[in-house]
Order: C-alpha cells, then sequence, then structure tokens
C-alpha cells in the first residue's frame, strides 16, 4: 500500500527541491546505506543565519507534510544552531556554518568511500 512516495530517493529529491527554494547553501546528499541501519540517506545543508537555519528546517517539514510524509521527529529547533528532521529514510541536517564546520558530519560519513571514487594508490 505504501507508494514511492516513501521511497529514500523520492524523498531525498523533496528534500532538495524544498532547501533549493530557500537557497541553502552547500546541500549534500550522502548515502550512508550499509554503514547505518538508522536512515538510507542524509542531507546536510547550511543556513547563513540561525534565522535561515529555521526557515530551511521549516520549509523541509512543509514540503513533506504536503508530501503526506510526516516528521518522525525535530531537533533542535530552539537554537537554530543545527536543526535535525527525521524523515524516516532520510535524516536533514541543517547547520550554522560554524556548526557545520565544526561537526564535519560529510567527513565522517564519507570516510567508507575512499574506493569509492578516488583512486588513491599505496
Amino acid at each position: 500500500m505504501m507508494a514511492n512516495t516513501d521511497s529514500a530517493e523520492y524523498v531525498g529529491e523533496l528534500v532538495m527541491e524544498a532547501l533549493d527554494d530557500l537557497r541553502a547553501v552547500n546541500p549534500v546528499v550522502l548515502d550512508v546505506r550499509g554503514r547505518t541501519s538508522i536512515t538510507d540517506l542524509m542531507v546536510v545543508a547550511t543556513g547563513t543565519s540561525n534565522r535561515h537555519v529555521k526557515s530551511l528546517a521549516d520549509r523541509v517539514i512543509e514540503k513533506a507534510k504536503e508530501a503526506g510524509i510526516k516528521p518522525l521527529g525535530v531537533e533542535g529547533a530552539d537554537g537554530a544552531e543545527w536543526i535535525l528532521v527525521d524523515l524516516g529514510d532520510v535524516v536533514v541536517h541543517v547547520m550554522s556554518e560554524q556548526t557545520r564546520d565544526l561537526y564535519r558530519l560529510e567527513n565522517i560519513w564519507a570516510m567508507d568511500d575512499e574506493d569509492a571514487g578516488q583512486g588513491h594508490g599505496g
């Protein structure tokens, strides 16, 4: 009965659209299947201010709800330095530039990607 609206790819595209609507800075989709059972995709994006971070997260939530996808949880909306939106197969991290630089989630989750596309010898 679940339609394709629940597929990680569909939700990921929806999230990227929402982030693009409000001009998120450097949004990145990380495929974490096989590395964690928590989710399939992680999306990381930067907002230019706390207000922008909050607006981006709100837009993701709004767009998801319009598509019939209810967020499983939202964390960090009070401080708006780092807001996590859990959409099940896709987890969205909207962060301030300083917070994103500090935690470097892309580097943590991309550690296993060394052999996927980067031909380092040795």
